[in-house]
């Protein structure tokens, strides 16, 4: 674990993890993972381009991942159900992306890289951007986490505390596209969406409060982070899926507890 890049991937994982988790909470709560998957998916046409363009691919999926998310935001409610409309954006998005790749002539693109992810090949610049956008996007979650949160329990009592649901939506939808650009490097476009909600749903049944759940969701991603690293190691898995496995190891785990200590305590 001390390679100098095996360093860069433990460091870059552990940041995504630590903006992931608290927002996947909110995620969990809000019964908002597909919507998630619809950002994520969008990412792929980000790529796209940021390739035709030559524009750092950070920039370019975090204009498409928020530009989607907020196109969805909008549309929410104009006679059409959330479900069907986060699938139709979520499918389309994926689709428009991989035929925009297509079309990128003298361009080698690595799908399998934005779409897995590929940690291992993190560099000194990637971790700064990482790191950047992901302390962004806990800082959001943290300085505005009782709106927030008030807004996600009661939106009429939020209103009443003269807090707006609309526009902590927004913050939220900002910091969802922070990390789904930053977290394509990580897991790549297909599981980001599962970075975000296993990690929390696992915390879940083991908190008592809000606070408890956002730490502790915290604590299980940056392990799941260090050990996919290790297993995709050992036994040469990619990276990204493996990560992914230990989160849902993890999930499973805190629910097979759960029943044990409600029993003792």
């Amino acid at each position: 674990m001390f390679d100098d890049f095996l360093v860069r991937a433990t460091v870059a994982g552990i940041g995504v993890a630590l903006g992931a988790a608290p927002l996947g909470c909110f995620v969990v709560w809000r019964r908002m993972a597909y919507f998630g998957d619809a950002t994520a998916h969008a990412a792929v046409l980000g790529v796209a381009l940021s390739l035709a363009t030559s524009i750092p691919v950070f920039t370019g999926v975090l204009v498409v991942a928020l530009s989607m998310a907020l196109l969805i935001t909008s549309l929410n409610g104009r006679g059409v159900a959330m479900d069907t409309l986060l699938g139709v954006v979520a499918h389309s998005s994926l689709a428009f992306g991989l035929v925009a790749v297509s079309f990128l002539n003298g361009i080698r693109v690595d799908l399998m890289s934005y779409l897995f992810g590929d940690i291992l090949a993190v560099g000194h610049v990637d971790l700064i951007v990482i790191w950047i956008g992901a302390l962004a996007a806990l800082a959001l979650t943290l300085w505005f986490w009782s709106p927030l949160l008030l807004s996600t329990l009661n939106p009429d009592l939020a209103r009443a505390a003269g807090v707006n649901p609309k526009r902590q939506e927004l913050i939220l939808t900002l910091a969802l596209a922070l990390i789904v650009a930053v977290a394509i490097k990580i897991v790549g476009v297909l599981l980001i969406a599962a970075l975000l909600v296993i990690p929390a749903a696992a915390a879940r049944p083991l908190s008592q409060t809000p606070e408890v759940m956002a730490v502790l969701a915290a604590i299980i991603a940056v392990g799941s982070v260090i050990g996919g690293l290790q297993a995709s190691l050992l036994i040469d898995t990619q990276t990204g899926p493996s990560i992914v496995c230990c989160a849902a190891i993890a999930f499973f785990l805190s629910h097979a507890v759960r029943p044990l200590l409600a029993k003792r305590f």
